[in-house]
């Protein structure tokens, strides 16, 4: 060992020197491995790669900015004929069974008890009926709908359409996350609304919102096909009227998606300025079907569900509308009075005054629109084919035409209008409160609700100014 202080310090130089480079070395080679370990999970060859150059052709294609929406347009329509033409012999068992033997047993059942006449009339001819209504014609399509809508969301379609989605959304100044709670409103909106949560952002969420209800919820399907079945459908060759019907509904899904672009731009750019934020969106690899899964999933967690909620609101309304159609003011019903003040407005928007009324009574649920239009529409008439707040003999869309042409005076106009305004409405209570549970605020709630009721007047009015001046109508 040397005292010189020259010489050790030449030395300790030396050992940093080569600690260091073997140190640099050591680091680097464990980088390189690092990496390859994660291209080695990334990059898949042998078996595996077949699989995922499957996946990734597909996504080229359905991502497409060619093929993205074309590709969308035509599963939606190919579900919605499938829906439409598939229901039609379910839905006319089901209502000769529950509107025809089941309803003429509880007359019998009735008349063997001498109950009073209001009391089986409330009862049956009010509350059952109603019920009835909902259930034979909202299970078949909806049985049907709900399993290819979620086998479509299970095989991991649903999030490309958000990606093809995402910006247009950025370009109407809003979140690309906003696509996806639209996704999730379209099977119920209050659940649309909560998923907004998702957006950091305060401003974008708010506009997310705002717009959830332009995304057509369960409630609403049922109404748009069948009146796109029994008015659109009908003005085509029989061959077609299936697949005219369901292009009429898939119409009005994609006008929701416009209104919902063009409402957030508008809120983007006055009350709700800012700038749009971004993200990253992950595409989950595609997954082969489960059928069993699929059909549990669809059929008891949003088939059944959903019918559960239509039936308790259809059964209190079918009570609501038979006491409105049964206790006179003066000479006319209350249900009378109702619909002849509200008559000239819903004219003036291509509709009618029963149509108004029925829109205020399924505040509480959509789903009961049809029923409680159909039900005042036989106890506005003056003919034989009415009974005092009952609906009976309607087994399938063509009586239910029928009543709503003859009956009611309805059009083409007063079809379309109502598909219309089934988009373009105020959301039902329980969206309403959601929003403000989320929001906190009186103000904001009050827009969510009154805005797509103005737009919806707003439109109609338009529609119906245009078949007049045309002489459509």
């Amino acid at each position: 060992m040397t005292n010189n202080p020259t010489a050790i310090l030449d030395a300790a130089a030396r050992f940093r020197r080569e600690m260091g480079d073997n140190l640099h070395d050591k680091l680097t080679e464990a980088i390189y491995n690092d990496a390859g370990q994660i291209a080695a999970r990334a990059v898949s060859s042998g078996e595996h790669s077949s699989n995922k150059n499957f996946g990734q052709f597909f996504d080229r294609i359905v991502t497409s900015r060619w093929f993205g929406f074309p590709l969308m347009i035509l599963l939606l329509t190919v579900v919605f004929w499938l829906t439409i033409a598939g229901a039609n012999i379910p839905s006319a068992m089901l209502g000769e069974l529950l509107q025809g033997t089941v309803y003429n047993l509880l007359h019998d059942f009735a008349s063997s008890l001498n109950a009073p006449w209001w009391l089986s009339g409330f009862l049956i001819d009010g509350v059952y009926l109603a019920t009835a209504w909902v259930v034979s014609v909202m299970l078949p399509p909806m049985a049907i709908f709900f399993p290819l809508f979620t086998l479509l969301e299970d095989l991991g379609y649903l999030p490309r359409v958000a990606f093809n989605l995402d910006r247009l959304f950025k370009r109407a100044g809003a979140h690309g996350k906003q696509a996806l709670t639209m996704m999730m409103g379209y099977g119920c909106n209050a659940a649309g609304v909560v998923s907004t949560r998702i957006i950091d952002s305060p401003r974008e969420r708010l506009i997310a919102i705002i717009t959830n209800n332009f995304a057509i919820c369960n409630g609403r399907w049922g109404t748009l096909i069948l009146i796109g079945a029994i008015f659109i459908g009908s003005t085509a060759p029989p061959a077609l009227a299936s697949l005219i019907a369901a292009t009429s509904v898939v119409a009005i899904a994609i006008l929701g998606v416009i209104f919902t672009l063009l409402v957030s731009a508008f809120l983007s750019k006055t009350w709700l300025k800012g700038e749009a934020s971004s993200f990253s969106l992950e595409l989950p690899p595609y997954r082969p079907p489960q059928i069993w899964q699929t059909l549990y999933k669809s059929i008891i967690d949003r088939t059944f569900i959903v019918l559960k909620r239509a039936v308790l609101m259809a059964a209190p309304a079918g009570a609501v509308i038979w006491l409105m159609s049964n206790v006179n003011i003066g000479e006319a019903s209350v249900a009378a009075h109702l619909v002849s003040f509200l008559n000239p407005f819903g004219l003036l928007l291509g509709l009618n005054g029963v149509i108004l009324v029925a829109y205020i009574v399924a505040i509480p649920a959509n789903e009961i629109v049809v029923p409680t239009i159909l039900m005042l529409t036989l106890n506005m008439a003056k003919s034989g084919l009415a009974q005092t707040g009952v609906m009976s003999g309607l087994d399938d869309d063509l009586q239910i035409r029928q009543v709503l042409t003859e009956v009611g005076g309805w059009t083409i106009l007063t079809g379309v209008n109502l598909m219309l305004f089934s988009l373009l409405h105020n959301p039902c209570s329980t969206t309403i409160w959601t929003i403000w549970q989320e929001t906190k605020s009186f103000k904001w709630t009050t827009v969510a609700t009154l805005l797509p009721v103005v737009l919806g007047i707003a439109v109609c009015f338009l529609t119906a100014s245009v078949a007049r001046l045309t002489g459509l109508i």
